[in-house]
């Protein structure tokens, strides 16, 4: 279907803000070491392309089932809230999400919550953050591709989570590195961290290693994997 250009546009500087503010939230919270500062210099590239992915198909949802005066007025509706979160009306802009994601169009609210959970992260509360995207994960009414990039979130946040139950972490994101599945990068790349932190440094290279040498890793991944195998190597 023809997409209105205004709506579009709005969209897009939506989707811009909500990355500079998550992009921002990894940033600031990986820090602590080199593996860490690794992702300060690259991390963006990780998510980047899945925000996007959410707000374009979401938005493409509301699209298909509303006309163009609800479409557009959804859309500033959004935009609002963005605004808000961009301005650090933090408290403002949940609860403008909150409202999207209880009454708004189909393809909102899924956006909005994705919102929700990303302001708790820009409020430096990793640990309901990734509850929040967990809650997404668990949702069987979200499409599969959704439900995992949930999942792929919430191991972000939990990186950031002191006492983070590393082993689950693990079990969650374990069904994510299948061959086929369109997130199997960004899991092997954050189980290769995790078998760094637990100390297995055997496992932590084999997925490296295994992201350095596949075509299709995107670049961003392979990189920082190289970078990975320099420190381990040491």
């Amino acid at each position: 279907p023809h997409q209105p250009a205004a709506e579009h546009r709005d969209l897009r500087r939506a989707t811009g803000a909500a990355t500079e503010d998550t992009l921002r939230e990894i940033d600031d919270e990986l820090r602590q070491d080199r593996t860490q500062q690794l992702w300060k210099a690259y991390g963006k590239y990780a998510i980047t392309a899945v925000v996007v992915l959410v707000a374009s198909v979401a938005g493409y949802q509301g699209w298909r089932n509303y006309d163009l005066s609800t479409r557009l007025a959804a859309g500033e509706r959004f935009s609002a809230a963005m605004e808000l979160a961009a301005n650090e009306k933090i408290d403002e802009a949940f609860k403008a999400f909150a409202d999207i994601a209880t009454d708004g169009n189909k393809g909102y609210q899924l956006l909005a919550r994705f919102s929700q959970a990303r302001l708790l992260a820009q409020n430096r509360n990793s640990r309901d953050a990734s509850l929040a995207y967990r809650v997404l994960a668990d949702d069987v009414s979200i499409d599969t591709l959704y439900r995992e990039l949930a999942v792929i979130l919430s191991a972000y946040e939990d990186l950031n989570t002191p006492g983070t139950d590393i082993a689950a972490l693990k079990e969650r994101l374990l069904p994510l590195m299948a061959k086929i599945n369109p997130w199997r990068f960004s899991a092997k790349e954050i189980t290769g961290l995790l078998f760094r932190r637990s100390g297995d440094k055997t496992k932590a290279r084999e997925l490296f290693s295994a992201l350095a040498e596949d075509r299709n890793t995107p670049q961003g991944v392979r990189t920082r994997a190289l970078e990975m195998l320099s420190i381990l190597g040491k």
